[in-house]
């Protein structure tokens, strides 16, 4: 059985006194399955930018804490999401993405509307005390933010655009158009590391230095501002004012360099040249891996020579950088020779500080306590 207690043991509310969380909590199985029920399956997870479900009978899909869900646009213009399972037989109803008049089961091909209400269910005129219209797909609640589509599996959680503060403001305050934007391309990564380390090394630039020296070159380190919020993170910085090596900046747009990671497993990202945003998706498979998505949305579908130069840095170094970081951390983790390490913290609240590692760990370790209770 997990212990609360012992898991939060030498972390404090002031990250100039406290550890980070233990080694266990990136390892154990029972703190992975602690983090898809207590943490994933209770907190907003994000699906896709609006365009994708705009027009009537757009639907997509997608896998949240292992459960299937569909999100569809009904012909009334509701977005509603469901578990993507049949009333019948539990299978799967819809799978990708696209656009669809009605939602048909593969397997018996039981028929429900886009609402979700049950229309059809072939031979079935014999069957004592079996109404059809008592029969519903079971919805989730989802939720149109920031130009995107979240969904959340947990049916008292609070909306999102309540619990997260300002974050909307921020968000369309340096990219308003962000409605607009358009898909451009994606990059995915299987990494052999836990969800949170990915999410611990996203959190701090005090590795920048050391580990991005070209990174530290495309934004100016000594504007980097990160600052913590409820459920979220802003990390602010200008672009770089000289030559860099990363991809050239001189002809850009956007000028700076501005992040913002969502509680858990979001972030919402706009690096300096056109218009755009850049969500990475950062989603737990096991205790020691996890995969991630890259979605670049773009002022144009297609990249112009800036945006590519930006995607190949990205893929070709940053992720490589990053990929090799969080991988020898974790297997440094399951070692006898690490428990938990020293939160470094800069009470001006700079990139190379780790005070936006602690605020989420604070909050991992809250959603542990109140899975427990």
């Amino acid at each position: 059985m997990n212990d609360d207690a012992e898991i939060s043991g030498g972390y404090s509310s002031d990250p100039a006194r406290s550890y980070s969380l233990k080694a266990e909590a990136y390892t154990d199985h029972s703190w992975f399955d602690a983090d898809l029920k207590s943490v994933i399956a209770r907190t907003w997870q994000w699906v896709c930018h609006v365009e994708k479900t705009r027009e009537p009978g757009a639907y997509c899909t997608v896998e949240i804490a292992g459960n299937p869900i569909a999100i569809v646009r009904g012909k009334e213009g509701i977005l509603r999401a469901f578990y993507n399972v049949c009333k019948h037989r539990a299978h799967e109803l819809l799978s990708g993405e696209g656009n669809t008049t009605r939602i048909m089961c593969p397997y018996h091909a039981w028929v429900y509307k886009l609402d979700g209400q049950l229309a059809r269910a072939p031979h079935t005129e014999s069957l004592v005390d079996f109404n059809p219209g008592e029969i519903c797909l079971d919805e989730v609640q989802v939720e149109e933010f920031c130009g995107f589509v979240f969904v959340n599996l947990d049916p008292n959680a609070r909306p999102l655009a309540e619990q997260s503060g300002n974050l909307e403001t921020e968000v369309r305050h340096w990219a308003p158009d962000v409605d607009q934007l358009t898909f451009g391309h994606r990059l995915t990564y299987d990494i052999k590391s836990n969800w949170k380390n990915v999410v611990d090394n996203f959190l701090e630039c005090y590795h920048c230095p050391t580990a991005h020296k070209d990174f530290c070159d495309l934004v100016d380190m000594d504007t980097y501002k990160v600052t913590t919020h409820g459920i979220y993170s802003s990390h602010m910085a200008d672009a770089g004012q000289n030559a860099n090596s990363a991809y050239d900046v001189s002809n850009a747009t956007v000028k700076t360099h501005a992040v913002w990671w969502l509680y858990p497993t979001t972030c919402l990202m706009r690096y300096p040249g056109r218009s755009s945003m850049i969500v990475l998706n950062i989603i737990p498979v096991d205790p020691d891996r996890t995969l991630e998505t890259y979605d670049f949305f773009l002022e144009t579908p297609e990249p112009d020579e800036m945006e590519l130069d930006a995607i190949r840095y990205l893929d070709e170094v940053l992720q490589v950088e990053d990929i090799n970081l969080v991988e020898s951390v974790q297997r440094g983790m399951n070692t006898p020779a690490f428990t938990q390490g020293r939160i470094v913290h800069d009470p001006d609240g700079s990139g190379k500080s780790e005070h936006a590692v602690h605020h989420f760990h604070g909050l991992v370790l809250d959603a542990y306590e109140k899975g427990a209770a």
